[in-house]
Parts: C-alpha cells; structure tokens; sequence
C-alpha cells in the first residue's frame, strides 16, 4: 500500500516537473522569437546616390530580409543623385517582403531630387522637424538637351512618381507639382499635403508613432509590431565606403592630376618605373568615377593640351611663355571638365585653383631649374677650365708653351710672351690648347 502512493506521488511529481521544464521551453523560444522579430536594421541614404550607394542600400534591404529583421528603416540625406541608381533603390524597396520606413532624419536634412523619390517608394514615409523634400524635376547629367528630349525626361519622372503614388497611397498632386516645377515643401506641409505618413523627431519615436498601422507588403497586408523593436544600424562594408569616396568628382579629378604626374615623372625619367605605374593605378582609378560622370572631352583635351605646354617648356625656353599658356589651358580644362548643371556633380573651384597652382608652381620649378642650368658657367670638360688660375711652367706666347691648371699641365697660348713662374688666367679654349693673359699685377720670377 505504501509502494503504490509513493508511485503515485512520484509519478505525479514526476508531471509537475516536465510540464515546468516544457513551460520554460516554451517560454525561452517566444523570448528568442521575439527577439529576433523585434530587430530594425538601419540604413543611411547620406550624400550623393551614385552606383556606390545604390548598392550599399540595395543588398543592406536584402541581408536584412534574409536575417529576419522585421523591418528596415533608411535615414535619408541627399542632394540627389544619378537616375537609374534612384530607380535601383526605388525598385529594391517596392519588392522588399518586409516593410521599409523612409525617414528624412535628422533635422536640417533633406530629400531633395531623387532623394524625393526614395522617401515616396517607403511603405511608411516619414520625415523628422526642420527637414525638407522636393525639388525633383530632371534636370540633364549630360549637358544641353534638345527640348523633345527634355519634355520626354519629364513625362518619364512624373510617370514612376505617379505609379509610386498610386501603390502607397499618396497625393500625386503635389509629387506631380515637384516634378514639374520644383516645388519644396516642409515636413509638417508634407504631411498636411498627404506627401508622407508621420512627422517624427527621432528614429524611436517614429517606431511608436507607426505601431499599429496596416501596409501592404509584398501584395498581403501587414500590421507593424515595432514599438519595441531595436535599432540595428548597418554600416557600409569596406569596399563600398572605397568606392563611394572613389565616385566623387572632386577625389577623380585629384586622382587624375596625380595620374599624370606620375606619367610625366616616368616619361622624364625613363626606367624609374614606381611613377610610371602610380600614375596608371591613379589614372585607372579615376576612371572608375568619370565613367558616371558627364565628361566634356573639349576639357579633357584642355588639360593634356596645359599639361604639354609646360613640359614643352622645360625643352624649349620661352621666358614663361609656354608655361603660362599652359596654365590658362589647365585651368579652363578643369572647369570645362565636367559638363552638367547639376551642382553636386560639378569640380569645385576650391579644388580646381589649388591643383592647378600647384602644377603651376611645381612645372615652374622645373623651367627655371633648367634655365639655370643652361646659363651655368660649365664645370667639368675643357670648358670648366675659362676662369680658372694656373701659374706658367715655361715661357708662353703666341707659338705655345706649358701652364700648370687645375692640377695639370695643359699646352697653352697667349698674345704677349709670359715668362716662366708667371700667374695666369685661363680666357679661351681652343680644342685642348687654352688661351691664357697674366693676372693684373702678376710679375714673372
């Protein structure tokens, strides 16, 4: 009898302890669960949107999709940048399976241009106080277009911000008024025109402000659970912060300049080899970032036009002349170089003016180290020897005789007999015979 109520007390001990274990089982993987759903990755729209940063936040939405992030929010502070890398972007957001909040942050920021277009593409579009957007009509990357191709530009920009519009649900109104006249706009008048959802002052206010809204994701309605979500911000890797510095105008600009640098070091120093594959690294570099800029070649003519005119001088003596067309040539190359009226893409002139009296002053160095050079008495050969002091060893006149100059003895001539022991100054040199005449005042033995 007492057998069988201990086995009964075990066994029902025994329950007690498995269902606790398996409550906190269960417990644990709901925890981990949740935490793992409540993640936001953060991303950052920042400077230009060029091919660096277009992929930087293309494969930031897909690693974050791919990790379980419950969400992305990107921070958003652009001038503008190049179309077919805001349609990139625009495209990676509209196919994200998870949700994605664009959020112009922090105040003082703006989405201008084709940042406008990234912050509309958000499945929520948020902007912080004191921001601005707008200002998205297409201006030309390449120059002057005719005005079909212009009126053709315009149609596009305001088809894609329409189509946008029309899928999350916003005034097409005033996006179509930003495409075709430019129009900017506030934060709290973006929000009064039906331009964004939320007016936030920080990226954890803006995850409160959201929770609880439905959005469609990937054609199936979502009910955002972020309120008490993390922040997990994701950095640019290594290559693309490289690359990103590499695509601005200004660093491929220097980077060519060095490019031809080291170019005309190995030219000038043939064999030296260092500069000459410095300067092909540098050049090659730079073309990474030309390749998406609009490139004048009337500048680029200019600048290796500049560039041979001072290195023709250092050959060829022209009292500056040729050097100072060359610098005129260098410098209108440079503000010719990048021919676009958008003003982010354009060489500054703080960069300009300093390269360009750089080269200036470094090919001048070179111009007057080698008009110093030719003016130089010489001082090797029998040449070296017009000026020198020597003391005659036997009597010298017109027929000849020996003087003992710069620790040799040398056959020499002079118009009036010099006699033996009589200090002498070397005038002339005939082949190896110098003409020699007594130093005023020197008296013979």
């Amino acid at each position: 009898m007492g057998r069988s109520g201990d086995a009964t007390f075990f066994s029902h001990e025994g329950r007690l302890v498995a269902r606790f274990f398996g409550f906190c089982f269960f417990l644990f993987l709901s925890l981990y669960g949740s935490s793992r759903a409540s993640q936001v990755t953060v991303l950052e729209l920042k400077g230009i949107l060029n091919p660096p940063m277009a992929r930087y936040l293309s494969s930031g939405l897909e690693k974050a999709a791919s990790s379980g992030s419950s969400g992305v929010m990107i921070l958003i502070d652009t001038p503008g940048g190049l179309d077919p890398s805001m349609r990139e972007v625009v495209k990676a957001i509209m196919n994200s399976p998870i949700p994605v909040i664009t959020f112009v942050y922090p105040p003082g920021s703006r989405a201008a241009s084709a940042g406008l277009f990234v912050l509309e593409a958000g499945h929520i579009a948020a902007m912080a106080p004191g921001t601005n957007t707008g200002a998205a009509h297409p201006v030309s990357m390449t120059g002057k277009m005719s005005e079909t191709m212009k009126e053709k530009v315009a149609n596009d920009a305001l088809a894609f911000i329409r189509s946008i519009a029309r899928e999350r649900g916003r005034n097409p109104g005033w996006l179509e008024e930003a495409v075709l006249a430019s129009s900017s706009v506030t934060a709290r008048e973006a929000l009064k025109l039906g331009v964004i959802d939320v007016v936030a002052s920080s990226p954890s206010r803006l995850l409160e402000e959201v929770d609880g809204r439905k959005v469609r994701v990937a054609g199936k309605e979502v009910t955002l659970r972020l309120k008490s979500s993390t922040l997990r911000k994701v950095e640019p890797t290594a290559k693309e912060k490289i690359l990103y510095f590499l695509s601005m105008p200004n660093v491929a600009y220097i980077l060519a300049v060095l490019g031809f640098y080291g170019l005309l070091f190995e030219l000038s120093n043939p064999g030296l080899i260092f500069p000459g594959i410095v300067g092909v690294v540098f050049l090659i570099l730079s073309f990474y970032s030309f390749h998406t800029l609009p490139l004048n070649y009337a500048g680029v003519f200019l600048i290796i036009f500049g560039v041979g005119l001072m290195v023709l001088d250092i050959k060829v003596p022209s009292h500056g002349l040729l050097t100072l067309g060359g610098v005129i040539s260098f410098f209108l190359g440079s503000v010719m170089l990048v021919d676009t009226s958008v003003q982010f893409l354009k060489l500054s002139l703080k960069v300009i003016l300093p390269v360009v009296v750089f080269t200036a002053l470094f090919i001048g160095l070179i111009v007057a180290a080698g008009l110093r050079a030719q003016f130089r008495r010489p001082v090797s050969g029998a040449e070296g020897l017009v000026g020198e002091e020597g003391e005659t060893k036997t009597r010298v006149d017109s027929r000849g005789g020996q003087v003992f100059v710069h620790g040799e003895i040398w056959r020499a001539t002079s118009s009036k007999p010099i006699m033996p022991g009589t200090k002498v100054k070397v005038v002339g040199v005939r082949g190896l015979i110098l003409e020699v005449e007594p130093l005023e005042g020197a008296r013979g033995p």
